[in-house]
Order: structure tokens, then sequence, then C-alpha cells
């Protein structure tokens, strides 16, 4: 069922939808700042991110670039982001494996939308706006399937990973829930590979990743994921958006 040259034998007794390849290839560009794709690049000075202090509160601005090095102690600017979690009518989760031009966390498969509210028009983008235009960027969902109110702030996550100890994280993360059949289109310039994966195999699934996982996503797995997939059907009874939460980031 996998769309790859090769194919595991696991996927034939699984019931996990078909993990689809980006809608078009990947093509090679030539090497441009120490092998960073150009469309990144363009990215990391153009997109200008929201720093905040440890309670979420904006403080200031930075580019993507600046909010991503990591410094010789190790430090990265601390800056909001959002994490999208997408499940079709069914309940299934949609996951992604992120582009190896990705310039944070190449390769690495994580939840369906990963991303950063913007500083546009002299002022700090709303969370849920951001998500909108990123889940239309990366997977191609038109903005009339994503009303506002369809989405769930569930909560804020606090965390800090080196990454490859050039690029990493430091955010505090909005952890946004979405349930719709949306159909999806992805750019193969952030993922390569997307799939929807039923709870009831998912952690089956998981060790047939040929990559790691984000550490974002790992932390809501290990630490929240199963109680609210499980209440989907409540999901806004759980919502508590004015915490920040800190988990460990263990495998």
């Amino acid at each position: 069922m996998l769309v790859r040259n090769i194919t595991r034998t696991l996927w034939n007794t699984l019931k996990v939808e078909k993990r689809f390849l980006a809608s078009k290839p990947i093509k090679p560009e030539p090497e441009v700042e120490d092998n960073i794709e150009p469309v990144q690049a363009d990215a990391l000075d153009r997109d200008i991110c929201l720093l905040v202090d440890e309670k979420d509160n904006f403080i200031g601005t930075a580019t993507k670039r600046d909010c991503h090095k990591v410094g010789p102690d190790g430090s990265v600017l601390l800056h909001r982001a959002f994490s999208v979690f997408l499940f079709n009518k069914r309940g299934d989760i949609l996951l992604q494996r992120r582009s190896s031009q990705k310039v944070t966390y190449p390769d690495y498969y994580t939840n369906a939308c990963c991303s950063h509210p913007l500083y546009i028009d002299n002022q700090p983008e709303d969370v849920i706006t951001a998500a909108r235009r990123r889940l239309n960027h990366e997977l191609g969902i038109p903005l009339d399937k994503m009303d506002p109110e369809m989405f769930t702030f569930l909560t804020r996550v606090h965390y800090h990973d080196p990454g490859d100890g050039v690029w990493g994280e430091h955010e505090i993360d909005h952890i946004l829930f979405f349930q719709s059949d949306v159909k999806v289109k992805p750019n193969s310039d952030e993922i390569s590979e997307y799939c929807f994966v039923p709870k009831s195999e998912f952690n089956a699934y998981l060790p047939t990743l040929e990559g790691p996982i984000t550490p974002w996503f790992n932390m809501i797995r290990r630490h929240r994921l199963k109680l609210w997939w499980d209440n989907l059907h409540r999901i806004k009874e759980l919502a508590e958006p004015d915490k920040i939460q800190k988990f460990l980031n263990e495998k």
C-alpha cells in the first residue's frame, strides 16, 4: 500500500491508509548558502516571527533565521508557534513527513502543520489566522473549508530543543485541533509524504516510520495525545488555552 519503490510487508497487514507522496516531485536546486534550498532560504529572512517571554507575552520580533539559530551556549530565541493536529471525520490523524529541504528537522515525521504566526502589517498575526494560512500553503486546503470556529485551541507547550546544533527550536507552541474531511494537495517544498492513521493502529504504525519524529510531536504524543484523541467528540471541553505546559521530550 505504501507509495514507494519498496513496499514493506507490514503495510499489507495494517489498515492504515496510503502514505502518499507530495503532489509534485522535488526538483534539485543549486547549492545555496550551505545547501539551504532557495525557497527555504528566502523564508528565513522574509518571515518575521514573534518573540515572547515565558508567559507568552509579545515582546518583539526577529527573523525566522534568528529564531532558529542555535547560539554557542545552545540557546535559541523564544518565539510563538502553533501545531495543528488534523483528523478526518472517522477520527484518523494526518501525519506528514517534512521535506528534506526543510532547514529545521528535515525528513522528520510530525503532525499535520507546524509553523509560526508572523508580524504582518505592523501587528502580530492571530494564531488561527496563521494556521489557516499555513494549512493552505503546505497542504493545499482551501481557506473556505477552514472556518475559524472549527479549530479548538487546546493549550500551549513551552519547549526547547537544540536540533542539529545549528538549527533548533525554542517555542511556546499553541496546540490546535481541527477535524474535517478536507482534501489535501501537499506542497512538496514543505512535505514529502502524508498519510491518515486510525487510532487503533497508531502505536503499531510508529515503529514503521523511516525517520524520527519531531520533538514537539513526540511530547504531545507521550503526554496528551491519547486523552485528546479519545475525546474528539467533546474536545472543546478539554481546552485549557490559558495554561502553558512544560513536557519532557523522552523517546
